[in-house]
C-alpha cells in the first residue's frame, strides 16, 4: 500500500455522498508498498481503507473485488468490499478507479509468533477451499516469464556472482512443470504487513491485487518465506512447522506437491528478489513510497539451497 494519487478532505466528501457510510471524520494515507494509493477514511459510521488503482484499469477489477466479496461471503477474514448506491463496487476518483473495503481489526505482526504463524496456515487453507467455488479466471501476470523478463531487466545493475545466482534460480524455474499440482485462487502475497492479526488470531487478509489463478502450493511457499524468516534469509523451523501444521490441517499435501515443496520454496524467494529489484533500479514516481530490500530473498534462496530440512514433519 502506498500514496502516488493525493486526495483531500474536500474532494472526498462528495465522493463519500455516493456511500452510506456516514460523514468524512479523518483522511490518512498509508505509506507503505509500492503499488495503489490507499487511505484510511474515518466516518462517523466507522472506518474504512480507500484504495485508488494506479495500474489496474476498470475493467481488470472485478476478478479482484468479486473474489474478496466471495470470500467474505464464505467466512474467511478479508477485508469487504462495500457498494455505493449504485450497488457498484468499483467506482472513481481524481481519475482511478477505486474501492472501498471494511478496515478489518489488529495490526502487523511484525515478530509473529508460533500460534500466529499456526492461524495464518489455517486461514490460508480455508481460503484455497473457499476459492473452489469461485468463477473468477486470472492468469498469474508474474509468473516464471515475468520472472525471467525482470532478470534481465536489471542484469546490468547487479554485480557478476549475484547475476549468475539470477540466472541460474531463473533457469531452475524455467525447468520445472507444476501443471500437476493442485491449483486454484491464490493471494500470491500474503506477507505479514498483508496480514492484521487481532491477537493470535487473524483479524483480516488484505491487498489481494496480485491474486490470481496458480499451483496452492505457490502461496504456502509465499507465506513461509516471510512468516517464517529470519533477517539473514534463514527460516525458523518452530514457526515454519506452526504454519505448515496449521495449512495441512485443513488441506494436506499430496504426493506431488511434497516432491515439488523444496523446488516451489525458492521460486516464491524468486518471485520477490526480481520484483524487489526491478523496485529497487527502476522505480515508479510516487510520494510516500519506499523500496524494499532485494537481497533479502536472494538471501531467502540461498539458505534454502541445499536444505534437507523443508519443515514438512
Amino acid at each position: 500500500m502506498s500514496v502516488f494519487t493525493t486526495v483531500t478532505p474536500d474532494e472526498l466528501a462528495p465522493f463519500l455522498k455516493r456511500y452510506s457510510i456516514g460523514q468524512l471524520v479523518e483522511l490518512k494515507g498509508i505509506a507503505a508498498g509500492v503499488t495503489n494509493t490507499n487511505y484510511f477514511v474515518t466516518t462517523t459510521h466507522g472506518r474504512y481503507v480507500l484504495t485508488l488503482f494506479e495500474t489496474l484499469q476498470a475493467e481488470e477489477l472485478p476478478f479482484y473485488v468479486n473474489l474478496l466479496a466471495h470470500l467474505a461471503h464464505h467466512g474467511i477474514a478479508v477485508a469487504a468490499p462495500i457498494a455505493n448506491l449504485d450497488d457498484q463496487y468499483i467506482d472513481t476518483l481524481n481519475g482511478r478507479p477505486t474501492l472501498l473495503v471494511t478496515c478489518v481489526p489488529g495490526g502487523v505482526a511484525e515478530t509473529p509468533n508460533e500460534a500466529q504463524c499456526a492461524q495464518v496456515g489455517e486461514m490460508l487453507a480455508q481460503m484455497h477451499l473457499a476459492s473452489r467455488s469461485y468463477g473468477g479466471y486470472m492468469k498469474n501476470p508474474r509468473g516464471v516469464q515475468w520472472w525471467a523478463d525482470t532478470a534481465a531487466a536489471v542484469d546490468e545493475f547487479l554485480a557478476p556472482a549475484d547475476a549468475a545466482l539470477l540466472r541460474a534460480e531463473v533457469a531452475l524455474q524455467q525447468s520445472q512443470d507444476y501443471r500437476s499440482l493442485p491449483a486454484g485462487v491464490v493471494h500470491a502475497d500474503l506477507f505479514r504487513d498483508n496480514v492484521l492479526m487481532d491477537g493470535d488470531r487473524v483479524g483480516g487478509f488484505i491487498d489481494f491485487y496480485y491474486a490470481c489463478n496458480d499451483a496452492l502450493l505457490y502461496d504456502v511457499a509465499i507465506a513461509l518465506n516471510d512468516w517464517c524468516a529470519l533477517a539473514d534469509g534463514e527460516i525458523d523451523p518452530v514457526r515454519a512447522r506452526a504454519l505448515l501444521r496449521g495449512y495441512q490441517g485443513v488441506r494436506p499435501f499430496v504426493a506431488e506437491e511434497i516432491a515439488a515443496w523444496p523446488v516451489m520454496l525458492r521460486g516464491a524467494a524468486l518471485r520477490f528478489w526480481t520484483s524487489r529489484l526491478l523496485d529497487f533500479y527502476k522505480p515508479a514516481a510516487g510520494e510516500m513510497t519506499f523500496a524494499k530490500d532485494p537481497t533479502h530473498f536472494q538471501r531467502v534462496i540461498q539458505q534454502h539451497t541445499g536444505r534437507q530440512d523443508f519443515w514438512l514433519n
